[in-house]
């Protein structure tokens, strides 16, 4: 049985939990312990704050885990990635106060600057700087009279706004959620198990499955429409010089497919969504 680290809280939590259980797993978090073990499957679920979980995975006491790539980078874990996931998307920025002459990143390279994510910081700048490290609301520090300005993840900047602070520069950092292994445990079968019904999901929340039929001197135009993702299967209809046409297509064009498909003469067009896959 293999032990897998979830957030246990933030904006990584949810999403993380609607994902396993669309790909069968028993990982809802228990109301009083901090894990659940799913027997069918053969994984205990650890859940565990997403700043620690790098830790415990880059260690080898966790095998793999899900959580931010910021996360990883701070802890300046050995942990692998081995898997992007399209939520917790966001931006590590620097902010100073609205009055501050400060306007390029540079600028601020001998400043003191309030954050929670100083090896990044440093990491961007290349050089060791003066910090305050905060756990959180790091956007008051500057007001506090603690730090000339900040490094903080952004996601609207509503909260920068009413802090009285103006981003400078661009981000120092992009993230999203992913899943990390320990580089010792990438061959485990639980492992891979894992990753292939996450990847299968996530192809079927990017494509759907269209199905039509063709007259013969269609067929050619038609399937440059729907190429799919090797090639379109193709199939002759009983005594017509007609043919079925099935293949993936990118979800978000979907309907507009389905419309050149009828224009150019396609009929008995379907469109079907895709629970999961193995490419």
């Amino acid at each position: 049985m293999i032990k897998v680290a979830l957030p246990n809280k933030g904006m990584l939590f949810e999403p993380t939990q609607e994902l396993l259980k669309a790909c069968g797993y028993k990982a809802s978090k228990p109301y009083k312990t901090l894990t659940q073990i799913d027997t069918k499957n053969g994984i205990e679920f650890f859940f565990l704050r997403p700043s620690d979980i790098p830790m415990y995975v880059g260690r080898g006491i966790i095998d793999a885990g899900i959580t931010g790539i910021d996360f990883n980078a701070e802890a300046k874990s050995p942990a692998v990635k081995v898997l992007d996931l399209p939520f917790g998307g966001s931006k590590l920025c620097a902010a100073v106060p609205n009055e501050s002459p400060v306007q390029s990143l540079e600028e601020l390279k001998d400043a003191t600057i309030a954050t929670s994510f100083p090896n990044i910081v440093e990491s961007y700048y290349k050089k060791k700087m003066d910090f305050v490290v905060l756990e959180g609301a790091v956007e008051i520090s500057v007001s506090l009279g603690v730090a000339n300005a900040i490094v903080d993840v952004v996601e609207t900047g509503t909260t920068l706004k009413q802090a009285g602070l103006r981003i400078i520069g661009e981000p120092l950092f992009r993230s999203n959620a992913a899943i990390f292994c320990n580089p010792q445990k990438t061959e485990l079968e639980e492992v891979n198990t894992l990753i292939r019904r996450i990847q299968g999901k996530l192809v079927a929340q990017t494509y759907m499955m269209i199905e039509y039929d063709c007259p013969s001197e269609l067929l050619a135009k038609a399937c440059e429409m729907t190429p799919g993702l090797d090639a379109p299967t193709v199939t002759k209809l009983h005594g017509r010089e007609w043919y079925s046409v099935k293949a993936m297509v990118p979800r978000e064009e979907a309907n507009a497919i389905m419309d050149k498909l009828w224009d150019i003469g396609a009929r008995s067009i379907l469109l079907f969504g895709i629970e999961s896959a193995r490419i």
